[in-house]
């Protein structure tokens, strides 16, 4: 019997089609865009904690969706690409679990979990938050809850989104879970000291942003996780 080929690119196409976007948007707006064009595109789509400093009804509606759109742009090239290759190894099999409709719900409400973490520890300062990191940093921790297996170690492929969901403290005594926790919160904390991790410095990186993301992922990925038989 002839064994079927696996397609280059194994990724669900939702995943992809975001990827696309994220890309999309880059180009567009570092090659097509003039400064005031790019200014407006981030007025219109970045997030400000110094937006919510003054009564909403005396502004626009930016407000309203800038705690979501500002995870669909990025800095630099460095930037999106990392991102991406985060959003592919940790996005696939959480949108495989969640399907569609609770992935993009996911998505929104742990953009916006990220977002106004950031905005309490910097209220009414002048920042601007853009990129996918808190997303991916709830897309990660969501992982951490049901992909890695207790046995084996290391990121299940093929099938980890039919594995069994862990407890919020089960998991943690999953040893590849503990140790992935555990760097990661330290790369964090290194980088709200001034350690630059990635890149050489000149960027600010929201750590604090991951943080709320991860906390987010973790702590609420039960309440998006559906029953096994719908998956």
């Amino acid at each position: 019997m002839a064994r079927r080929s696996q397609p280059a690119i194994n990724l669900p196409p939702l995943l992809i089609a975001i990827l696309a976007l994220l890309i999309g948007l880059y180009l567009v707006e570092t090659y097509l865009l003039d400064d005031e064009t790019r200014y407006l595109l981030l007025y219109e789509l970045a997030f400000s904690p110094l937006r919510y400093v003054y009564p909403l009804s005396s502004q626009g509606l930016e407000w309203l969706w800038t705690p979501v759109t500002y995870s669909l742009l990025h800095g630099s090239a460095e930037h999106l690409a990392f991102n991406s290759l985060w959003l592919a190894a940790f996005g696939a099999p959480v949108l495989r679990r969640l399907g569609a409709l609770r992935f993009l719900l996911f998505w929104a409400l742990s953009a916006a979990a990220s977002a106004f973490f950031h905005a309490f520890l910097n209220w009414g300062q002048e920042t601007v938050l853009i990129g996918a990191s808190g997303v991916i940093s709830a897309l990660m921790a969501a992982a951490c809850r049901f992909a890695f297996p207790r046995q084996g170690g290391g990121l299940a492929r093929g099938d980890a989104h039919r594995l069994p969901r862990q407890g919020i403290v089960e998991a943690l005594t999953n040893r590849t879970v503990f140790v992935f926790t555990l760097l990661w919160f330290i790369g964090n904390v290194l980088i709200a000291v001034g350690v630059p991790l990635v890149g050489d410095g000149t960027s600010a990186i929201a750590w604090d942003a991951h943080i709320g993301g991860f906390f987010f992922g973790y702590l609420l990925f039960s309440a998006f996780d559906p029953p096994l038989a719908s998956r």
